[in-house]
């Protein structure tokens, strides 16, 4: 796990300097604490690539990078893990290569030689990487199958670069902070920004499962994998299951390799019990496991973390999260580097700071609801689904009734979920979900909005992310058209960039077995019924790991990993919003309407309604404003 960076200058007579790239290699030392590398050829164009490693596997200094092959021609500096590595550069010695270390990095710089660009096809593990081909002049970019690791670049008439983090980008001094407006008017729906785009104008995030190839100028993305879940496979339940479970049982146990004591991010829910339960299996010593908690009861899964750890017989930490953990929120708005209004990133950067006192490497459940059909919003669209087939004037009855319900501030509220269903089970199927997978709906959205942002963003529609996906061609089922759609937007461009950052943050590696491509394929290619059977989620993993993991962990309602950020607004961090999104710089901005942003901020503070989420959403990008722009 590192940082890498880099710069390509196209200008005559125009050298990367050394300083620059130490100032960027500098910006994201926490992604790499043990050493430090450069690599700069000048002439036309320029090229200097820039490294911070976190040592992982093979110790020494052999795994210094950037790294060259044998004759110095091809140039890689490499963040991630390549699992099969062993296996491939087996395959590579056999062929004439020679190595000169034992790191996994430098297996791609010989499948380079060997494949060019396709190289990544071989590749199983996470990953972003950069290679510099000198005889051809070309610079290749990658980013792993889901997007776990990331990879920015700006690109002008003049330079190229790219990095891990914005940070690392900023201290370039090539890019400026333009803001893309467009972005902010997707992360006011969905609370990320997806990729391609970024918050700053020309700047970029490489998309997951693409290559980007820069030759003389020139800039050309490609894709070079995606699920598959048309191809169906005729297999019995029986024996999907027990494939899942050995298809599982081989991704935690490729992951367990490391030269650096291991750990396991642990929930309770059944996707880290799984993994925790697997790597008690195959681990020879106790497995480090690691929980966060909060006093609010409804929010705190400890109990069920505590469960698999006594079961388990692990060494297990926890850790409470409380309202001053917000003392930490510009440190996040920093590494962040764009709006995220993903509240749960506050107790995974704590879980992943405590975790990081015991060990560099933890595994993670991260994957398994978009894989195995996890989310109450499944149920919910295939609910609705039948709903539709009831005559209208009965359906009217039964929404009016609902909808009428009086509405909770209490987010975990069962009869608050009821209604929030009959408010949208009328609207179409792509609207639907639109509305429960957004944090702003269009109609409060438009209820903020200046009239001067809305000319800025007109003609942006931000359903446009989900409609390639929810509008698949090839007649694919509604729930794995749901998955699909989870699995291209809020895995890669919310879950995957929490954990990225925060556990980056503090230095710690994080594996994801569920995220195993192998695996990934084979349940993408399961009939949609085995994912969700009479509308319980997560059917068929249920069946794979029976008698594995306790029914009180598998059969308990899902949490989540909420924040109760909600009643800290009404109590500790009140002050708060009248300091940023209360406060005449922020209306100043000319984005809302300061009369709708007050009564919708005094309307929760009041305990009238619940805008937990939409307020978290606005304190972030004012929080941003402050640390990148003013």
């Amino acid at each position: 796990m590192c940082g890498i960076c880099g710069i390509v200058d196209y200008r005559i007579n125009s050298p990367v300097e050394e300083t620059v790239l130490k100032k960027m290699c500098t910006a994201m030392i926490h992604r790499g604490p043990d050493d430090e590398g450069i690599f700069i050829k000048n002439g036309i164009p320029s090229i200097g690539l820039g490294h911070r490693r976190l040592s992982i596997i093979d110790l020494s200094r052999a795994g210094h990078q950037p790294m060259s092959n044998e004759d110095g021609r091809i140039w890689l500096v490499f963040n991630g893990e390549i699992y099969n590595y062993k296996e491939l550069r087996s395959r590579l010695v056999d062929k004439g290569h020679i190595f000169k270390s034992n790191a996994d990095s430098e297996t791609i710089i010989h499948l380079y030689e060997d494949y060019g660009k396709d190289c990544v096809k071989y590749l199983r593990g996470f990953f972003a990487f950069a290679v510099w081909d000198e005889t051809k002049k070309l610079l290749l970019l990658a980013r792993d199958r889901v997007g776990k690791k990331p990879l920015i670049y700006y690109h002008d008439e003049k330079n190229f670069c790219f990095a891990s983090e914005f940070l690392a980008l900023f201290a370039s001094t090539l890019v400026k902070k333009e803001i893309n407006y467009e972005a902010i008017h997707y992360y006011l729906t969905f609370g990320y920004i997806a990729a391609p785009l970024t918050i700053y104008k020309n700047v970029f995030k490489l998309p997951p499962a693409h290559l980007l190839i820069l030759k003389e100028r020139t800039i050309k993305l490609e894709r070079y994998w995606q699920l598959d879940y048309s191809n169906k496979l005729n297999i019995s339940e029986g024996d999907a299951a027990e494939e899942i479970l050995k298809l599982i049982k081989e991704a935690v146990k490729i992951r367990l390799y490391s030269d650096v004591p291991l750990g396991a991010f642990l929930s309770g829910g059944i996707d880290s019990s799984t993994v925790v339960a697997l790597m008690s299996q195959l681990s020879g010593a106790k497995v480090k496991t690691f929980s966060i908690g909060f006093k609010e009861q409804d929010y705190s899964e400890l109990e069920y973390a505590r469960t698999i750890a006594k079961k388990f017989n692990t060494e297990h930490n926890e850790f409470i999260v409380e309202p001053k953990a917000l003392e930490i929120l510009p440190l996040l708005v920093e590494h962040y580097g764009e709006p995220y209004a993903d509240s749960s990133c506050i107790p995974t950067y704590y879980v992943a700071k405590e975790t990081r006192k015991y060990v560099t490497v933890a595994l993670n459940g991260d994957g398994g609801d978009e894989l195995f059909a996890g989310y109450e919003r499944y149920q919910a669209m295939l609910a609705s689904e039948i709903y539709q087939k009831i005559p209208n004037f009965t359906k009217n009855i039964i929404s009016n009734l609902f909808c009428s319900l009086p509405d909770s501030i209490n987010s975990k509220n069962r009869l608050r979920k009821i209604r929030r269903f009959f408010e949208a089970v009328n609207l179409s199927r792509n609207q639907r979900y639109f509305r429960w997978v957004g944090v702003f709906s269009d109609d409060l959205r438009d209820s903020l909005y200046s009239e001067d942002f809305k000319k800025k963003v007109q003609g942006n529609d931000p359903l446009n992310l989900l409609l390639p996906y929810l509008n698949h061609p090839n007649g694919l089922e509604l729930l794995n058209r749901l998955l699909m759609t989870d699995t291209n937007t809020y895995l890669p461009n919310d879950l995957l960039v929490k954990v990225d950052i925060a556990s980056m943050a503090n230095s710690l590696e994080g594996r994801s077995p569920f995220l195993d491509h192998k695996l990934m394929e084979f349940v993408a290619r399961l009939p949609a019924e085995y994912k969700m059977k009479r509308f319980i989620k997560k059917y068929i993993l249920k069946k794979a790991i029976k008698g594995l993991v306790p029914e009180k962990n598998v059969n308990r309602r899902k949490m989540g990993f909420g924040v109760p950020v909600g009643e800290w607004f009404r109590g500790d961090l009140k002050a708060l919003l009248f300091e940023t999104i209360l406060s005449d710089k922020f209306f100043n901005r000319r984005y809302f309407n300061s009369e709708a942003i007050r009564n919708m901020v005094y309307k929760h503070i009041n305990g009238q309604k619940d805008y937990a989420l939409q307020i978290w959403a606005l304190l972030m990008l004012e929080l941003w404003h402050r640390r990148f722009i003013d």
